[in-house]
């Protein structure tokens, strides 16, 4: 019997056939959970865990506490599990979630704009000073930071925050984070704009609204009108700068698509110039392209920079005027490059009233309680009412009159708050690094504020402006890819074969003046007993290498090796 011929296709197995389910793009139509974050978002807002915490958990304790609130949910109002006391770094990325939880808190107050009056500031201090053991750190966005909060005394710190007008919402979480903003807006003499009314608007509309409460991940928002670019607009998700318009006058160029992290990237402009009455229905729109077609499959590209890099700046713009604003916005300018590399306003300035605001340099951003309230009651006792927080961990007292401004500068000074810093007090910053955080693997604050004593030492004449940030995992909270001298903690082995804390150098990052990233050379590590030896090496090489007027950065990018190691 003659064979019979084989129908290839049914001899060829049949390949099940699925949907794609894309990047996880909601205006996409891709709705379906694709990870655990996107899960627990789905099944019950971040925001509504309120309830929960001030009806349940605070009265039933730590361990009544849902696994998807506490490691989720809670973020939505500012609180994250803080890293258990004696876990080393090397156990960092090996333990679960549940071995690296402590029972206590962060719990991070959330200052838009970095603007407090003094009541503010005084109720922030006493509030470290009776639940969180003291501890109050200033952050690189305008925030402050509590640590070993007890989820027993978290409803009476928002009734206090909130009796004068602050609160932690949204302070985590993937929510629009806090707005930050100039911290002499509406006061300095050089000021293009004050964007203060756009950040009291977004607040006012957006911020706690269900609107834009689960988004692909967090959410960084900047503005500011000052000619100083003070508020490191290249590496926020949105930011509006300030600029003048040859026929409209001032207004914002608006920038998209910033960040750190493990992949940086920094933000591309839109070519647009916004009004100030504008700003909030703008970024309405930036946030909600993000909400909409933001990536949610992976949380590794879950954040804004990856569409934009996807689509482009004249891609998003058509999308943002064409379905979000359904308008064309204005042709504008770029914004001036700063006079200066310093854009701390640290030091002495005069107001365009007449009056005049003090800048100065907690360590590392390092503060307590008890100092908080110092610093409310030497505002006061100089005639302030108003103090400010900085994105470089510094913080201003505002208003102050020419003939208190010394005595201020003194009392600043008796509390080891310099306004007149060495260019390492001024220029170095910290994440909090492995004392609380549960992704660090490396200390940072403490080694930070031991680093700028060896320098002052070793370098007592050392006056250019250098930026030396200091962070204790990869993520970049204190922004090491764009400092003069950027290190990532991650544990290094010495001279003797031991695995011992240390750094991953990066050298020559910068913003505002030529804004990119630093150069890592290939091996460089330092082990954080060698570190300030190193930094000192390197200092010295620059200024003996140094063409006249050239910046570390700029040295950097063209130095050898051999010279940077």
């Amino acid at each position: 019997m003659a064979a019979t011929p084989q129908n290839p296709a049914a001899a060829t197995p049949r390949r099940k056939v699925s949907r794609h389910r894309g990047e996880g793009q909601w205006a996409a139509g891709h709705h379906t959970p694709l990870n655990g974050n996107e899960q627990f978002k789905k099944d019950d807002d971040g925001l509504n865990v309120r309830t929960r915490i001030e009806t349940i958990y605070s009265k039933r304790g730590f361990d009544s506490i849902d696994p998807n609130d506490l490691r989720g949910r809670m973020r939505w109002w500012g609180l994250y599990t803080q890293r258990r006391p004696g876990i080393d770094g090397g156990k960092t990325a090996v333990l679960e979630p549940e071995e690296l939880d402590d029972e206590y808190f962060m719990l991070r107050v959330r200052i838009d704009g970095g603007r407090l009056t003094t009541r503010q500031l005084r109720v922030i201090g006493e509030i470290s000073q009776e639940f969180a053991r003291g501890t109050a750190d200033v952050t690189d966005r305008q925030n402050v930071q509590y640590h070993w909060i007890r989820i027993e005394d978290v409803p009476e710190i928002w009734n206090r925050l909130e009796a004068v007008g602050l609160s932690t919402t949204e302070a985590c979480g993937d929510t629009p984070r806090v707005v930050i903003g100039s911290p002499v807006a509406g006061i300095a003499e050089d000021e293009i704009i004050d964007g203060s009314s756009a950040i009291d608007e977004i607040h006012r509309r957006y911020i706690g609204s269900k609107e834009f409460s689960n988004l692909p991940r967090k959410f960084k928002t900047a503005i500011s009108g000052s000619p100083l670019l003070d508020v490191a607009h290249e590496i926020n998700d949105v930011a509006f700068v300030g600029v003048h318009h040859p026929e409209h006058g001032p207004g914002f160029d608006l920038w998209v698509g910033g960040g750190l992290s493990t992949n940086p990237k920094i933000g591309v402009r839109l070519g647009a110039w916004v009004p100030l009455a504008e700003v909030p229905d703008v970024w309405a729109g930036v946030i909600g392209i993000f909400r909409d077609y933001g990536y949610r499959r992976l949380r590794t590209r879950a954040r804004l920079k990856f569409l934009v890099a996807d689509w482009g700046a004249e891609k998003f713009r058509q999308v943002l005027e064409d379905e979000y604003l359904a308008r064309k916005l204005v042709d504008g300018p770029a914004p001036e490059q700063p006079l200066q590399q310093w854009r701390d306003h640290i030091g002495v300035h005069r107001q365009k009233d007449g009056r005049f605001y003090v800048g100065f340099a907690p360590r590392v951003g390092r503060v307590d309680g008890a100092t908080l309230t110092k610093i409310a009651d030497l505002a006061e006792a100089h005639g302030s009412g108003r103090v400010r927080t900085t994105v470089e961990q510094k913080m201003i007292v505002l208003d102050v009159e020419e003939d208190k401004v010394e005595s201020l500068v003194e009392g600043l000074e008796a509390l080891d708050l310099t306004a007149r810093p060495s260019s390492f007090r001024r220029g170095t910053m910290a994440c909090t690094g492995i004392e609380f955080c549960k992704l660090a693997i490396v200390e940072t604050k403490q080694r930070g504020s031991q680093l700028i004593d060896e320098l002052e030492r070793r370098l007592p004449e050392f006056d250019e402006p250098i930026t030396i940030n200091l962070n204790g995992c990869p993520n970049a909270c204190a922004r090491i890819q764009v400092a003069d001298i950027g290190l990532k903690g991650q544990l290094v082995v010495n001279d003797k074969g031991e695995q011992v804390e240390g750094y991953q150098v990066h050298l020559g990052g910068a913003l505002g003046l030529e804004a990119g990233f630093g150069r890592k050379v290939r091996g460089l590590k330092v082990t954080s007993e060698e570190l300030p030896d190193y930094v000192e090496r390197v200092l010295k090489r620059f200024q003996a290498e140094r063409e006249d007027g050239e910046r570390f950065a700029t040295w950097a990018a063209r130095a050898s090796e051999e010279a940077l190691s």
